[in-house]
């Protein structure tokens, strides 16, 4: 018996190649190579740290609402109050974004340099909602960093997701082709 532990498993897979399956792909249980999820852990801790800081924004309402005396379903009272609890609800808005963004770049164009703004962005949202809690002014600086790296995170998709449907369904691999017209 070996002591190796099995790869990580995935539970849809489409059909080997070959085979011809008149219900469309079928669900079957088949293992990766641990080398497929060690390349998106850089992705995938970006994601657990923007979900922790979602839940760190989230439990900043909690406090805020204890300490203004400001009860559910209210979401008015005090300016410092309704500061905070925009501010929450502002990142939680553009998380989905985020995160789709992310693992597009990261998925199609590069898991580093999508990872890296990830964190970026994660830093300016925490930026952000420190400085709206102070003042409504503060918050502006951190918003326009992070619209930034949002951006540049939606440029790196779009053009990733460009190069594959060009490599996939046209068969033309453009990068393989300006490396060529350039060497």
């Amino acid at each position: 018996m070996s002591d190796v532990a099995p790869p990580p498993c995935s539970f849809l897979a489409p059909p080997p190649a070959g085979v011809f399956s008149p219900r469309g792909p079928s669900l079957s249980l088949t293992c990766r190579p641990a080398a497929m999820l060690d390349e998106a852990v850089g992705l995938g801790a970006v994601t657990v740290l923007g979900v922790l800081e979602q839940a760190y924004f989230s439990l900043q309402v909690i406090y805020a609402r204890r300490k203004y005396s400001v009860s559910p379903p209210c979401i008015s009272g005090p300016p410092e109050f309704e500061r905070i609890f925009r501010a929450q609800a502002n990142c939680s808005e553009y998380f989905p974004i985020f995160i789709t963004i992310l693992w597009t770049s990261g998925v199609f164009f590069s898991q580093g340099l999508s990872s890296l703004c990830g964190l970026l962005y994660l830093y300016g949202r925490l930026c952000y909602f420190w400085g709206y809690a102070e003042s409504a002014q503060g918050r502006l600086a951190p918003l326009y960093f992070s619209a930034r790296v949002l951006w540049v995170l939606i440029g790196f998709s779009a053009v990733g997701v460009f190069l594959s449907f060009c490599r996939v369904y046209m068969e033309l691999d453009l990068l393989q082709a300006l490396g060529h017209a350039l060497f």
